[in-house]
């Protein structure tokens, strides 16, 4: 029996997917009268984003011979698609609180998620022809994982000057931008999620 090869194209597009969610998200992160266009961006490309999920479920319930572990297929494609979704959560609470001002450092964490996104693509990409990539694959993981640290850095940064900003006056603020670095934290915990999944199908494969 062949070996259905199919899920590498869908891995594709679903990547490519999240890689302009990431750019809408940057987008969104600029502030003012854009935010709402930018966030019903984010949601178009999560619903697309979710249907290339769905097919790559279907595709391994009626699959006999797949390229590597069942289980492994569907934990790559759930954990990709986690990426995009939080995304979307990010996006529903910048207009749920109304929020049009952005700070220096949401913008920033906006920047590392999309070059998380560009990375993961590339990844991606890889999977196909793990054996011959490996090394790249591994460093494309562990340059994740050096953005999520700097994130973090930021986040950290930013709540400190918003403490600052708003100490002495408007709680509901500080509250508001805990929450949306909180979701901009997760977008790129996310994406470390998806380069460790990567690195375990190398490790059991190779």
């Amino acid at each position: 029996m062949p070996r259905e090869d199919r899920f590498f194209e869908l891995y594709n597009r679903h990547a490519e997917t999240v890689v302009q969610g990431a750019h809408a998200l940057r987008e969104l992160l600029k502030g003012g009268s854009g935010v709402a266009d930018a966030a019903q961006q984010i949601y178009a490309f999560e619903n697309q984003a979710d249907d290339i999920a769905r097919d790559v479920l279907l595709l391994v319930r009626c699959s006999f011979i797949t390229p590597f572990d069942r289980s492994d297929i569907k934990d790559l494609i759930n954990t990709l698609d986690d990426t995009i979704d939080q995304m979307k959560k990010t996006a529903k609470a910048v207009l749920l609180f109304e929020v049009t001002t952005i700070e220096p450092e949401m913008a920033a964490m906006g920047d590392q998620i999309v070059k998380a996104a560009n990375l993961t693509v590339e990844a991606i990409k890889l999977v196909s022809s793990m054996r011959e990539n490996v090394t790249r694959l591994h460093t494309i993981a562990e340059e994740i994982i050096h953005l999520e640290e700097d994130s973090d850095m930021l986040s950290d940064q930013g709540i400190k000057a918003l403490y600052k900003k708003h100490r002495d006056g408007n709680a509901m603020n500080y509250i508001v931008g805990i929450e949306i670095y909180d979701h901009l934290e997760k977008v790129m915990d996310r994406f470390e999620d998806v380069a460790n999944r990567i690195s375990g199908i190398v490790i059991e494969q190779v």
